[in-house]
């Protein structure tokens, strides 16, 4: 019994962890309006959305303790790096129920050099009751969904997103 607890458990950490499938960018004729929010830094400034109109912005639900969010930060660095001069930016927002005290520390031990914010339930029930982490929502520089990723993600399958968003 206990193998095959293990097994299982096995099967389900490398799904968890294992890109999901790609992401589809949406027609814009199908693309909603992005739900604004107002949500607290680590300094306690507020940060809406709607502080982004005008830029393509990659909306990352994750937490300290999830494995495959802690994968993604170090390229969704990279991207914000590589095409924020471009109008591009990543709002990570964290749903970690320790709050700031978790998130601090975490964010100066990987070296984030994107925005955070702190997430509220209101927040992930407005973005269709995220659950799951990580979930991304690429949104357009009309602050519309261009594109919804639940799981890990795939950087060149995010990159050519924002590459196309950047370019419309």
């Amino acid at each position: 019994m206990r193998r095959q607890i293990s097994g299982i458990s096995i099967l389900v950490a490398a799904l968890l962890c294992a890109p999901a499938p790609g992401i589809t960018l949406k027609k814009e004729t199908e693309r909603k309006r992005a739900p604004d929010f107002v949500l607290q830094d680590k300094d306690g400034t507020q940060v809406k959305l709607s502080d982004y109109a005008g830029k393509v912005v990659l909306l990352d639900f994750w937490a300290t303790w999830c494995g495959p969010c802690k994968s993604s930060i170090p390229w969704f660095n990279d991207l914000y790096s590589m095409y924020g001069r471009d109008g591009f930016v990543v709002l990570g927002v964290s749903m970690d129920e320790d709050g700031w005290t978790a998130v601090k520390p975490f964010m100066d031990k990987l070296q984030i050099g994107y925005p955070i914010v702190m997430g509220t339930k209101r927040v992930a029930y407005l973005y269709g009751d995220v659950e799951a982490l990580p979930m991304a929502f690429l949104i357009d520089r009309n602050q519309r969904v261009a594109a919804i990723h639940a799981g890990a993600p795939g950087k060149k399958e995010f990159e050519k997103i924002i590459r196309d968003l950047l370019s419309d």
